[in-house]
């Protein structure tokens, strides 16, 4: 191995969650220290994360080379402020999380919660070396490891319907890796002789437009976890697995690697002054605004709440996506504020959704009449969410769509303004009528909330989606460092 600028503390980012899965797997008999292990990992990590944050911030780019597997391919770590971000939003949720999953875990008596406490510290361990990663080759190995060890969580239940949905899961996001984002990253280390991330990109001058927009479409259907249609089915389909899982895969690590490798891609291999000059991503504005308008639309149909949430995750994730094919420094800003805000808003809508099935076992937005006034801390924290995910002040989800909505009028896209206008009053159209029906109209039955370690996670995350509102700075600089490395 060799080191520069602090490694140590990178290191230590990726052995934390190892080495807490070993743990977590030896004290599997006792579930007290189980959890405990698992929070005090999460604790920790979040630590080393803050850590490094500050390293960057004063500018550092902390790197780590692992070790190398063939000439000119290695395993390597360098932390830029992207990768900073996506690694501190999942550090950060790590800890919400495991609190919300010992409380759900316990309250719906479920079973298999070693491997399920196991598979998510691995996952985490797949997302901090997905963040860091130095390569595309290391990108790329962090994020098969990130399919496989969220395939468990996905199928946790074992039920017809798990498997199932665990088949879809496995063949569409490592079929599409293989068959697509493998194929793009040898092409791009023969066309530009390396495969390091770069600022401004590596492709500059190495292939013709078309072939530079070819190689951009296997790569952002390459990367299924960002679930731009048609490759979006496995993600309601895993609705099946346990709300923590749900949550892990549309707030913590699992879309947030899709979304994140397509914008790490457009800065750091294609450049964004490239794919602007080549038009190579502009048929990816109508791909993105198709998948946003059409899963808002079959969202605002569905009456089961997670699937719901399930299509206003595809429609949101693609908002990132239509950020970085509108190829702009400002569009770049947005994505990476969407990145932070998305996860923070949709975890406190997951989380309310756990906790209405835990306490009431109601699925169905059907039957959620007064449900806000027999729990008002949990469907206050869905109202905030659902608010960030309309987009509307003082949330979190304002601030993303309105650089990117600054984008495409600089632009003078007005597709993708139509598309951003449409989109927002869908999101209203499927969210508004849950928060009526929850709090105008009568309850049927007594106050009782969900344990409390569920409550507590999503009140801090609630909160959270309104602190990054009125406190944005330290997102808002990683995310006005990117362009600049």
């Amino acid at each position: 191995m060799t080191f520069s600028n602090d490694p140590v503390l990178l290191a230590l980012a990726l052995a934390i969650p190892a080495l807490a899965t070993l743990a977590i797997a030896m004290l599997g008999r006792w579930p007290n220290l189980r959890e405990a292990a698992t929070l005090a990992a999460a604790v920790l990590l979040f630590g080393v994360v803050m850590a490094l944050l500050a390293h960057v911030l004063s500018g550092a780019r902390p790197e780590l080379h692992l070790v190398s597997v063939a000439p000119g391919l290695s395993l390597a770590l360098k932390i830029d402020p992207l990768g900073m971000l996506f690694a501190a939003v999942a550090a950060t949720l790590w800890i919400v999380n495991s609190l919300y999953s010992i409380g759900y875990m316990r309250g719906n008596d479920e079973p298999r919660q070693t491997i399920f406490y196991a598979c998510f510290a691995i996952a985490i361990f797949a997302t901090m070396g997905l963040a860091f990663s130095g390569n595309l080759f290391t990108l790329f190995v962090f994020y098969e490891v990130l399919s496989l060890s969220t395939y468990p969580l996905v199928t946790h239940k074992q039920s017809p319907a798990a498997m199932k949905a665990g088949r879809v899961y496995l063949l569409t996001l490592v079929g599409a890796s293989m068959v697509l984002l493998l194929p793009a990253i040898v092409w791009t280390g023969l066309a530009a002789g390396t495969l390091d991330f770069r600022t401004g990109g590596i492709l500059a001058g190495k292939l013709g437009d078309g072939a530079l927009a070819l190689l951009f479409a296997l790569f952002v259907f390459g990367a299924a976890k960002a679930a731009v249609m048609p490759l979006h089915r496995w993600l309601p389909a895993a609705m099946v697995a346990p709300t923590p899982v749900s949550a892990l895969l549309h707030a913590v690590a699992v879309v947030k690697a899709g979304v994140f490798t397509i914008l790490k891609v457009a800065v750091s291999v294609f450049g964004i002054e490239t794919l602007s000059a080549s038009g190579a991503s502009e048929w990816l504005v109508y791909v993105a605004g198709f998948t946003i308008v059409a899963a808002s639309v079959v969202a605002l149909r569905a009456d089961d709440l997670k699937r719901r949430l399930a299509y206003s995750t595809i429609g949101q994730l693609s908002y990132i996506v239509l950020a970085a094919a509108l190829a702009s420094p400002v569009a770049v800003l947005g994505a990476a504020l969407h990145i932070a805000a998305h996860a923070v808003s949709k975890i406190t809508l997951f989380f309310a959704a756990g906790s209405v099935y835990t306490a009431e076992h109601v699925t169905k937005i059907s039957q959620m009449d007064g449900i806000g006034r027999r729990m008002p801390w949990t469907m206050g924290a869905f109202a905030i969410g659902a608010l960030s995910m309309i987009g509307l002040p003082p949330t979190a989800g304002f601030l993303g769509k309105w650089f990117i909505l600054d984008a495409a009028t600089g632009a003078t896209n007005w597709f993708a303004v139509g598309v951003i206008v449409v989109s927002t009053v869908l999101n209203a159209a499927y969210f508004l009528p849950i928060l009526t029906r929850a709090f105008l109209r009568p309850a049927n039955g007594p106050r009782q909330e969900a344990p409390l370690a569920m409550v507590i996670a999503l009140t801090v995350t609630a909160a959270g989606t309104v602190l990054l509102f009125l406190c944005p700075g330290v997102p808002f600089r990683l995310a006005s460092m990117i362009m600049g490395g």
